[in-house]
């Protein structure tokens, strides 16, 4: 029976048992004891018998009432009584024994003799009542001594549990020690020590597991994770191995990928970044060369864009493929990367590259998100394989190569976007400044013309003059347009570009011009200061041209928001009338050019009080 062999059952079996022999101990040595109070309340008793006695004698000879002396034995007469029966609530009884028991019948004997002379009339001869009361007490002294005999042994017998007991608990703490030891201490012990031996690494160690205890259970279980120990570290060495390598080709991989990538974005030219890519890619894949084909705006062919190590003869020969006609070349519908074997059955399609002594193609198609824009084809001249990571990382290389070439696009067409902007905005310049000058210097030729022929020097000096005031008027403007062409903003702060353009204005117009500057604002950002300052440049070219003025004020307010304002004190005019007639190309220009960056530009004039144009950028 397994539970038999359980700790907790033995530890509970040796508690019983202590607890036995406890309670048996202390069970006797309460019996013990009681006798001994019982016996000594019998020596107590049996001494009143003898002061009884003696008391009777001298009721007797004292002449007592015969009431009194029949008092006295029965009291003596309960006395006896009580020895033999005893009082078990006192607790009072005669530790029966032989010696007791022969002793007390003396006693009886001796009191039946002696009592009748008690109860006669008459007096007894003094001597032999004498005699028979020396008896009488003799016999319970004999008494006496019987009881305290009994309990002189009865103390020994205590004495003896005493001693026993203690030994008990002596005997009863070495078992206690000796069992806790062997069944605790022990197997703790051996499974500290197993453990120690787990964490130095020895995977060997194992612990017995015969006994049929809870330490046996541990044992088995401690053997157990032992043995898994040793397999999972026998195979860790191996995992780790694996782990490693994994780890390795994943590392390769993000390092091509990183590299292929930084060069992507560093490539200026599509055929720099085509010839790049790919020597890159055969380095990468190990291949023996490779081709870049991307195809026309009409997805019918595949353009050859670059090669490496592919032989010249093969290049010439697919520098223009159809789709569907060479394995290289695959129909776009449904392109995807895969391995193709070069055998000779397929030598309409792969003809070419068997006589290179190619064995393998690897095709991957350049996608940029769902649309084939070419195909990236690495040859082998032994037989290639292509795993799940390796089509992974081709077909995200091909990828970054689409996008490195859209974005090579995208910054085709802003470069082209932009001069076509920089074209249109010289054209409005020149259109809204010198053509007006030179034609009305045209005009002023056909005066002039005309005046000749007619002989009219009035009229001929006068268009001279015209001519000549033309002549200054489209040189100033052909200056203002240079310093608008050669304007650059400060990135820290936008003041050293107005002083600089307010200096130009004075020496060319011979006006005053003051700058005020007031707030705390953030530095505006290089574009939009280009743009605040031409707009500040047509103010003060306005200026000049139109307003007769002496001085210049320009304020400008750091934000938020920013705001320029450029006043004059000369003619002014009537701003109404020529926002309604929109004759003033100066002011379209003005707001062109603030709508560009998102800010407002407002006209305040009054005939004779000056004028004054306010640049407001947004919050």
């Amino acid at each position: 029976m397994r539970w038999r062999g359980q700790l907790s059952f033995k530890f509970l079996l040796l508690g019983l048992s202590l607890l036995l022999l406890a309670l048996i101990s202390i069970g006797m040595t309460m019996w013990v004891t009681r006798q001994l109070d019982g016996g000594a309340a019998a020596v107590n008793e049996a001494g009143r018998l003898r002061m009884q006695a003696w008391r009777l004698v001298s009721a007797r000879q004292g002449g007592r009432s015969e009431d009194e002396i029949r008092q006295l034995v029965g009291q003596m007469n309960a006395s006896i009584e009580l020895l033999h029966r005893g009082d078990k609530s006192r607790p009072l009884f005669v530790p029966w024994d032989e010696p007791a028991t022969t002793s007390f019948a003396a006693l009886s004997q001796s009191w039946q003799t002696l009592q009748p002379y008690w109860q006669t009339a008459p007096a007894a001869d003094a001597q032999v009542l004498t005699q028979l009361v020396d008896r009488f007490v003799f016999e319970v002294e004999q008494l006496v001594f019987a009881i305290e005999g009994k309990m002189t042994r009865l103390t020994a017998i205590l004495n003896l549990f005493q001693f026993f007991m203690m030994g008990l608990a002596v005997v009863a703490a070495v078992f206690t020690l000796y069992v806790g030891y062997l069944y605790v201490i022990d197997p703790l012990q051996r499974l500290r020590k197993g453990l120690r031996q787990v964490e130095e690494g020895d995977f060997t160690v194992r612990l017995d597991e015969q006994a049929p205890d809870e330490f046996g259970e541990v044992a088995a279980g401690f053997n157990h994770m032992t043995g898994r120990l040793r397999s999972l570290y026998d195979g860790l060495e191996a995992k780790v191995r694996d782990k490693t390598r994994d780890l390795e080709a994943q590392r390769a991989r993000l390092a091509a990928l990183y590299e292929v990538s930084n060069f992507l974005t560093e490539a200026d030219t599509l055929e720099a970044l085509a010839q790049g890519f790919a020597q890159k890619m055969r380095r990468l894949a190990n291949a023996d060369a490779v081709a870049v084909r991307w195809s026309d705006e009409a997805s019918q062919r595949y353009l050859m864009l670059a090669s490496d190590c592919l032989p010249q003869e093969l290049v010439d020969e697919e520098r223009c493929l159809e789709p569907g006609t060479c394995a290289c070349g695959q129909p776009m519908a449904n392109a995807r990367t895969r391995v193709i074997p070069i055998i000779p059955a397929d030598d309409r399609l792969l003809g070419g590259c068997i006589k290179a002594g190619y064995s393998s193609l690897v095709s991957v198609p350049i996608r940029l998100q769902q649309r084939v824009l070419g195909e990236l084809d690495l040859f082998y001249r032994s037989q290639a394989s292509l795993t799940s990571e390796e089509q992974g990382l081709f077909d995200t290389l091909a990828g970054h190569l689409a996008n490195a070439v859209e974005n090579l696009r995208t910054e085709a067409l802003v470069r082209e976007a932009a001069v076509s902007e920089e074209r249109a905005m010289i054209a409005r310049e020149l259109h809204d400044s010198i053509a007006q000058s030179l034609a009305f210097m045209k005009i002023q030729l056909s005066l002039l013309r005309s005046a000749v022929l007619r002989g009219d020097r009035e009229q001929m000096l006068q268009s001279l003059n015209e001519l000549d005031a033309g002549v200054k008027e489209g040189l100033q403007d052909v200056r203002e347009l240079l310093v608008h062409f050669r304007t650059r903003g400060h990135s820290d702060d936008i003041e050293q570009a107005l002083r600089s353009t307010l200096n130009k204005f004075e020496h060319q117009s011979g006006l005053k011009a003051h700058l005020e500057l007031s707030g705390h604002g953030v530095a505006l950002h290089s574009d939009v200061q280009l743009q605040v300052l031409h707009v500040v440049q047509e103010a003060l070219s306005n200026v000049r041209k139109h307003a007769q003025a002496s001085e210049v004020w320009v304020k400008v307010v750091k934000g938020p928001p920013w705001s320029f304002s450029v006043r004059d004190n000369g003619r002014g005019f009537d701003a109404a009338a020529v926002d309604g007639a929109g004759t003033s190309f100066g002011l379209q220009i003005m707001r062109e050019r603030a709508a560009g960056v998102g800010a407002e530009v407002r006209l305040a004039s009054t005939p004779g009080r000056g004028t004054e144009v306010l640049l407001t950028l947004p919050q």
